[in-house]
């Protein structure tokens, strides 16, 4: 979504060190008929990342927020004309659920089916997340657990039935490779740190997010 307008990303928020340049990306026109286009395609199983970013807002933020909405609720049409899955980037105003609430909106309004739509880089509160877990969203965690407990009480609220691991990579390096490029194969110490906070196997928790992987984007 922070592609709608230019934005600026800085360095230590792309993982840090050497391969980590800030920079400045266009804002763009989203085209929806190419894109109906390209999702149409029997290859394509979701669309993504698309959704709401509402931390660092560039400009007008009326007019930043209501380019977003109008963006995300293309990208909710088009996976509906098609039924498939949208892979959800949503970040709120720090210390708020914003974009969160704003998603639940547009997703209800819509009647999106929710099973068909995953919260990728959850960092929701747990009331947000009780709100989400009622509606039947799914959710994913990357890196950012390994090294932070912030997230420890929601992942323990939300069933392993409803859980995607990530990497998010090149981004957000899990222990023990922070500081360096994320890679896709990092996503074992993911699962590591799940199987830790549910208190089960990383055999389950590998077993079960693949099998949910599976069923959510019918692969």
């Amino acid at each position: 979504p922070v592609h709608t307008t230019k934005s600026y990303h800085d360095s230590n928020e792309l993982g840090g060190g050497d391969a980590a340049k800030a920079f400045v990306s266009r804002g763009e026109e989203f085209d929806t008929a190419y894109y109906h286009k390209l999702a149409s395609d029997p290859k394509v199983v979701g669309l993504g990342e698309c959704g709401l970013d509402y931390f660092r807002p560039t400009g007008d933020p009326v007019e930043y927020k209501a380019r977003q909405r109008a963006v995300f609720i293309e990208h909710v049409a088009i996976a509906m004309k098609l039924n498939k899955t949208l892979m959800i980037h949503c970040r709120p105003s720090k210390g708020s659920d914003d974009a969160y609430e704003d998603l639940l909106g547009i997703l209800t309004e819509w009647k999106f089916p929710t099973s068909q739509a995953v919260l990728h880089f959850y960092v929701g509160s747990a009331q947000m997340t009780k709100k989400f877990l009622d509606a039947g969203f799914n959710f994913e965690f990357g890196g950012v657990i390994t090294f932070a407990r912030d997230y420890d009480d929601q992942i323990k609220m939300i069933p392993l039935e409803r859980i995607l691991t990530e990497t998010d990579a090149p981004y957000v390096a899990p222990e023990p490779y922070r500081g360096a490029r994320n890679e896709p194969l990092h996503v074992k110490e993911v699962a590591k740190k799940l199987a830790e906070i549910k208190r089960v196997s990383y055999d389950e928790i590998a077993r079960v997010t693949t099998e949910n992987a599976r069923r959510i984007f019918r692969i």
